[in-house]
């Protein structure tokens, strides 16, 4: 439902991560055997944004949200740290400068997604408690 105030910051952190997706700079990095690090990065983006799309339409089922969501903000530190490591890895100050907003939105995605577990907790608590009451 895009009323509950979760559903807007889900939303939020789905923008956050779409716009990591096309600040980011994936052709730059090492590589590691047959992969590089920016097919890791993309394909973690593009997972990432497929379990908040999959929590945004679970709002019926509250744990399952709050599940996906969880694994959203582990796969956000994950990435956070794919992209330092090719940022430390970078020869030379022009191209690491170049990546700019792109650091932080993860770090925006984390915030709106444990802002939306916030409000899936206070929504689950006071379901509980109705449910004390009959």
């Amino acid at each position: 439902m895009i009323q509950r105030i979760q559903t807007l910051y889900l939303l939020g952190a789905l923008a956050a991560d779409a716009g990591f997706y096309f600040v980011g700079n994936s052709d730059v990095g090492a590589t590691t055997n047959q992969w590089s690090l920016g097919a890791i990065d993309r394909t973690l983006q593009l997972i990432v944004m497929v379990l908040i799309v999959w929590a945004i339409f679970k709002f019926k089922q509250r744990l399952h949200q709050f599940v996906l969501n969880r694994l959203s903000i582990i796969l956000n530190f994950v990435l956070v740290g794919v992209f330092a490591y090719q940022s430390l890895n970078l020869p030379g100050e022009a191209s690491a400068s170049q990546k700019g907003i792109g650091v932080l939105l993860p770090i925006i995605s984390i915030v709106f997604l444990v802002l939306a577990n916030k409000a899936i907790k206070r929504d689950e608590d006071l379901v509980k408690s109705v449910d004390r009451l009959r």
